[in-house]
């Protein structure tokens, strides 16, 4: 299996189990935040799930585009978390500041691996 396939695999994993938890734990991880507002977990929450779906479609049926679009919704992902912990403007607390940097973390590798595996893709088509 090409790292192309094990990053987007494990991207999509990431996302829907994430979105799965955000949705289900909604109330405990708004406690973890320290903020009142369960809505933004829900919304979140079906996005990554929605955002998983997208890729697995590409997993099926790969297109540079579509990947390329995949790897920029991630690096969006990473920047506007970079943003939140910069600037706080939620008044999350610290926790939630530590399992966003967690996150942020592990979309940015996954990026990485997608993006290794586009230029393999793009190599071999040459």
């Amino acid at each position: 299996m090409n790292i192309l396939k094990i990053s987007l695999g494990s991207n999509a994993i990431f996302s829907f189990v994430s979105g799965l938890l955000l949705i289900v734990l909604h109330q405990s991880i708004a406690g973890w935040f320290e903020i009142e507002n369960t809505a933004v977990f829900w919304i979140i929450g079906i996005g990554l799930i929605y955002f998983s779906a997208t890729i697995l479609w590409q997993l099926r049926t790969p297109k540079t585009k579509g990947i390329l679009f995949i790897i920029i919704q991630d690096l969006i992902w990473v920047v506007g978390s970079i943003i939140i912990l910069l600037t706080n403007p939620f008044d999350i607390s610290e926790l939630g500041n530590q399992l966003i940097t967690i996150v942020g973390f592990i979309v940015f590798f996954l990026s990485i691996g997608q993006s290794i595996g586009l230029s393999q893709m793009k190599n071999n088509a040459l």
